[in-house]
């Protein structure tokens, strides 16, 4: 991988983290176009993680600063209520990342017809969200929180987008927009930096390998995934509160129907 293609990939993966349209589809369908697996070298793939990690530390810091803050107040408040929605959204995709993934992997692969696929249905859950409307509740309950995590846990599947499905998810679930970019991008964090923890100890077991990387692709990588990922951040924030996913809906569906053509051809 040379310095170009990891721009390209780190600003992929920067964009696509946030943006509903899947992270890891993008990252299979641009590693496909330049003839190399960047998803699938571990360094790279652990780098661009951590960059969009951090992007969103830098943009959502006033909301975390917010959590912890009353965290240690050590009382039932309504920080804590927020954080302890954040675990409970965790549970499915901890259950799947440590026991499932890669059974899951296994079986669907990350080929390119896979993930026109789950494009697919990501447009339509997009779409489906959009024109539904939900009686808005004020706060995220816990039962939501729970369920909001189920689709993000469903999101291992590449090409289904984590952002998308937990956002509308949340809709349909009638909570309010303004709420739910936020929440789901909070609740990304700790999973993110669990999987890449997991690449790192199967590297470290023998079970993976670290790519044979050199610094100036990674450092470039690394810095395009974290600036694009705080640009996309805080635009997927201002989106979701004008209510115009359906466009990315759009976008998924016709990026779906293409990869599905090009598979097959």
């Amino acid at each position: 991988m040379d310095w170009l293609q990891a721009l390209v990939l780190g600003i992929i993966q920067g964009l696509t983290e946030y943006l509903p349209v899947s992270s890891s589809g993008h990252l299979a369908i641009g590693s496909a176009l330049f003839g190399v697996q960047g998803e699938d070298n571990l360094t790279f793939t652990v780098m661009v993680h951590v960059a969009t990690v951090l992007s969103t530390l830098v943009i959502l810091w006033k909301e975390i600063d917010w959590i912890l803050k009353g965290l240690f107040k050590f009382e039932m408040n309504a920080e804590t209520k927020y954080f302890l929605n954040i675990v409970v959204s965790m549970i499915p995709v901890g259950i799947v990342g440590v026991f499932f993934k890669d059974y899951v992997e296994k079986i669907f692969g990350s080929g390119l017809l896979i993930v026109g696929c789950c494009l697919l249905l990501t447009a339509a859950l997009l779409t489906f969200s959009y024109f539904a409307k939900p009686r808005q509740r004020e706060n995220i309950s816990m039962k939501d929180a729970f369920i909001i995590g189920l689709a993000q846990a469903a999101a291992v599947l590449p090409g289904l987008s984590r952002s998308g499905s937990t956002i509308a998810t949340g809709i349909l679930l009638g909570n309010k927009k303004e709420k739910l970019a936020q929440f789901s991008f909070l609740m990304v964090i700790p999973p993110i930096l669990g999987e890449a923890l997991l690449d790192v100890l199967k590297a470290v077991k023998g079970e993976e390998a670290f790519g044979d990387i050199e610094t100036l692709p990674l450092i470039v990588g690394f810095v395009a995934a974290f600036v694009s990922g705080c640009i996309a951040c805080k635009w997927m924030i201002n989106i979701v509160k004008r209510g115009k996913l359906v466009w990315f809906g759009v976008y998924c569906a016709i990026a779906g129907a293409v990869t599905i053509a090009c598979s097959l051809l």
